[in-house]
């Protein structure tokens, strides 16, 4: 980030309109005046008065004019003023409709933005931040970082994205997110800017940066005390992680509804990638009614988490290989049955085809698959796509030129897939990782969108029970219903566990704050 060459700019627009005495105005204006009043009075007839301003008026033929026009009454003039006010706003209009048209918009693929007022205080330093982990792990992390430098009064730094991840994906935060947008929105929040300062930039090369972890579920006083002070020692510092780096509870509803603001409104996805979403929902709305499905069996997510429900010995050990191959997946010996029957695991495609056929959903439904790459694909979901035919994904949606740009971009495409899963009727996750977690948090927000809210623990139970015939169908269709009657993404009040903060209902999944006011359990 620091070596890169950026030219800085700050352009500003100023128009400075001066209001001008009526004694004053220039000559031609006292012309269309007194040509003005002529029509109020009946004196001269319309076509003249067109004639006069096409053809020109002689010099005096105007004194003339004018003379002839001086003793009428006070009434008369008024009348004058009026209309020469009314002139003055319509030409005003068209000014500004010309204006409109030649003024390229700053945001041209999204709707019209104005800028808030920019909020002035007195800088304590810059902090720079390295965001971790995928897509939305880094999302919610950076909401926290633009909360932290505004109650801390420094200068934010654009932050970068996680590049080392298992994805391996190089995109940066323009290439994700509008940065321009990002930058401008919150301007009545904080100062954003895309690099140090030419002088800033100098001191850290020159000399070191000072760089931190900061302690993980904290709150606003952590950072009062702490890193505020360490921020005016070193002017600049910088934040090695941003995941999960203020509390979910305990904290002022303005620094709460700040975290809000910015996952819901200052953050959003570049034009290209929100183009190419709208079109993928447009398909969908034009074929009927679609769900998303976040389903979490891609070769990964079953590696790392030793969940082989359904595999054959030679899957385990590939999946075991890949698990050791990767020295930060920490879990290593995982017994994948306890795991399961703890409600840990990710549901299979053919426990999901369970559930959903027992939730009674329209079988012919569009299912938007939004995931990668299942895990042995053909053989997994085939019990799924007999169950619903109308299983759909973007790249079956979209010609393989207009994904191209985004492909080997993993982040790009589960900004995609974020987007389809926010637009759809129903979401359902079949894990509740971090994108489960935020989409069902913004689908709360845009007022508690139907999200189906999986009881993986309960569900193994009687998929088990179902299985093996101890239950009959009616049986299974009846309890899968009762347990997820109340689990639709409806209000609810987050949970708070004093002392465990990882135990709590996590804030972008339920950011009651920001909500309507609601009774819950």
């Amino acid at each position: 980030m620091l070596n890169r060459k950026v030219i800085f700019e700050d352009p500003e627009l100023e128009e400075d309109i001066k209001e001008k005495p009526y004694g004053k105005m220039k000559y031609v204006a006292v012309i269309k005046s007194e040509i003005l009043k002529n029509m109020i009075s009946g004196g001269v007839k319309a076509e003249k008065l067109k004639g006069m301003l096409h053809d020109g008026i002689k010099g005096d033929k105007i004194r003339l004019f004018m003379i002839a026009r001086k003793k009428s009454s006070w009434l008369k003039v008024w009348a004058l003023r009026l209309a020469y006010v009314v002139l003055l706003w319509t030409i005003a209009m068209q000014f500004k409709g010309f204006g409109d048209m030649v003024t390229p918009k700053l945001f041209s693929t999204h709707s019209a933005f104005s800028l808030p007022p920019e909020r002035i205080y007195d800088n304590n330093g810059y902090l720079m931040v390295s965001s971790n982990g995928g897509l939305n792990q880094m999302r919610a992390g950076i909401c926290d970082m633009v909360t932290i430098a505004r109650y801390l009064n420094v200068t934010l730094i654009v932050p970068e994205l996680d590049n080392t991840s298992f994805w391996n994906d190089r995109s940066q935060f323009e290439d994700i997110f509008d940065v321009d947008y990002f930058i401008a929105s919150l301007r009545d929040e904080v100062r954003i800017l895309k690099e140090l300062p030419p002088q800033q930039k100098k001191k850290v090369e020159s000399e070191s940066l000072y760089s931190m972890p900061p302690i993980s579920w904290s709150n606003m006083t952590y950072y009062y005390n702490v890193i505020l002070q360490r921020i005016k020692t070193y002017e600049v510092v910088h934040f090695t992680k941003s995941d999960a780096r203020l509390a979910n509870n305990g904290l002022p509803d303005e620094v709460q509804k700040l975290r809000c603001k910015v996952n819901y409104h200052g953050l959003r996805f570049t034009p290209a990638i929100e183009q190419l979403a709208k079109k993928i929902v447009s398909i969908l709305k034009e074929r009927g009614s679609f769900l998303s499905l976040h389903l979490r069996y891609e070769m990964d997510m079953i590696a790392f988490s030793g969940c082989n429900e359904g595999c054959n010995e030679e899957e385990i050990d590939e999946l075991t290989k890949m698990r050791y191959a990767y020295p930060w997946w920490k879990e290593k010996e995982i017994d994948s049955e306890k795991k399961r029957v703890a409600g840990l695991c990710p549901l299979t495609p053919e426990e999901i085809a369970l559930t959903m056929r027992a939730l009674d959903i329209d079988r012919n439904i569009q299912v938007y698959i939004a995931a990668g790459d299942i895990y042995k694909s053909e053989k997994r979901m085939a019990t799924l796509k007999e169950a619903f035919p109308n299983l759909v994904k973007k790249e079956t949606l979209l010609e393989p030129s207009e994904l191209e740009p985004f492909r080997n971009h993993s982040n790009q495409m589960a900004a995609l897939d974020y987007y389809v899963s926010i637009a759809s009727e129903i979401f359902i996750p079949s894990y509740r990782g971090h994108m489960a977690k935020l989409v069902e948090g913004h689908r709360r927000y845009l007022g508690f969108k139907k999200t189906i809210l999986l009881d993986r623990k309960f569900l193994v139970q009687v998929i088990d029970q179902y299985n093996n015939g101890t239950i009959s169908w009616n049986e299974f269709s009846t309890l899968v219903k009762a347990a997820h009657a109340d689990r639709i993404g409806n209000p609810i009040t987050r949970s708070v566990v004093p002392g465990k903060p990882k135990e709590e209902d996590y804030f972008y999944t339920n950011p009651q704050e920001c909500l309507p006011m609601v009774d819950g359990p």
